[in-house]
């Protein structure tokens, strides 16, 4: 059974008959026009103009249709890719608010159902459903964030934004969880650094870095912060000496509830949203991230942000 001819190929043999035709008549017309017509130079040269007109009418006519044909192959395909973003993501977000929900109602049922039980079992059933409970909350607030991202762009607030300031303030937030764990942090950041954009999307940025640190760089691990000035633009590192992650989970860790460790990172707290949080906010502010690591390297993030960007001018 023939191939069906794709559209690459298609285009290919027609611009290739065009041409072939052309040269065909070129020839033609000037062993023609000279021999048998008896046409002078001027006269063969019009008729060669006229002919060459005539062929670039035709070729772009050709070359529009394909591109017509081309442009609503990718609308096509970028519609499919959006459903199928769109029903990936709707169940990820049902598999993600169904945990907590099941473990919040089971945890209520034993103890509607158990009157009697010992008052020191209540309270871990108690303080077990407040966990989930806090989960639960954290997730539709990261939610609520990307959605902000997505839909409503335009309605953010737009302020100046002390980062240096912001940091350190992250600092002193997390600096019981980081003691926890035996962490140390670097604050490398000069004073002074200043943007144009949102105060809580710049703190997002910088509060799930900490907390992805926090949760899975490990005991004992050194946070390091570092930026560079640009002309218009900041270019901020930020890196742990932790046990990092393999290589080949780099190019997916900023997608949307992607976790290396699923289980553990369940345990741990994390709604696999965080990493998809920085990601976009640092995009809406004119920037760029990328990811470096190798297991037991730790993990570097390297991101800019422009001190002014155009969407927020």
């Amino acid at each position: 059974m023939a191939k069906k001819l794709s559209e690459g190929h298609k285009m290919f043999f027609s611009v290739m008959g065009i041409f072939l035709v052309y040269a065909l008549t070129f020839m033609l017309i000037k062993k023609i026009g000279s021999s048998y017509l008896l046409l002078d130079y001027e006269t063969q040269e019009w008729c060669l103009l006229l002919f060459s007109i005539i062929i670039m009418t035709w070729l772009a006519g050709v070359m529009y249709r394909y591109a017509k044909r081309m442009n609503r192959r990718i609308t096509r395909e970028q519609a499919k890719n959006e459903t199928r973003m769109r029903r990936e993501l709707t169940q990820n977000i049902s598999h993600e608010l169904k945990t907590p929900v099941t473990s919040i109602l089971g945890y209520t049922e034993t103890i509607l159902e158990n009157p009697t039980m010992p008052e020191d079992t209540k309270a871990q059933f108690i303080a077990r459903t407040q966990a989930q409970a806090q989960r639960l909350s954290s997730l539709l607030q990261d939610l609520s964030t990307l959605n902000r991202m997505d839909y409503a762009r335009s309605v953010l607030a737009i302020e100046r934004i002390d980062v240096s300031c912001l940091v350190s303030e992250i600092a002193l937030e997390t600096e019981l969880a980081m003691n926890n764990k035996q962490m140390l942090l670097k604050n490398c950041l000069p004073e002074g650094i200043h943007i144009k954009g949102n105060q809580s999307m710049i703190y997002s940025i910088f509060r799930n870095l900490f907390e992805n640190a926090i949760n899975h760089a490990g005991n004992g691990t050194t946070i390091e912060i570092t930026a560079e000035e640009y002309p218009d633009s900041w270019h901020f590192t930020f890196s742990d000496n932790g046990q990092g992650i393999p290589e080949g989970h780099l190019t997916r860790i900023f997608e949307r509830f992607y976790r290396v460790d699923k289980g553990r990172s369940r345990s741990l707290g994390g709604t696999g949203l965080g990493l998809a949080i920085i990601k976009n906010a640092v995009l809406l502010h004119g920037g760029k991230i990328h990811a470096s690591s190798g297991e037991g390297e730790g993990l570097c993030f390297k991101f800019t942000l422009k001190k002014k960007t155009a969407a927020f001018r």
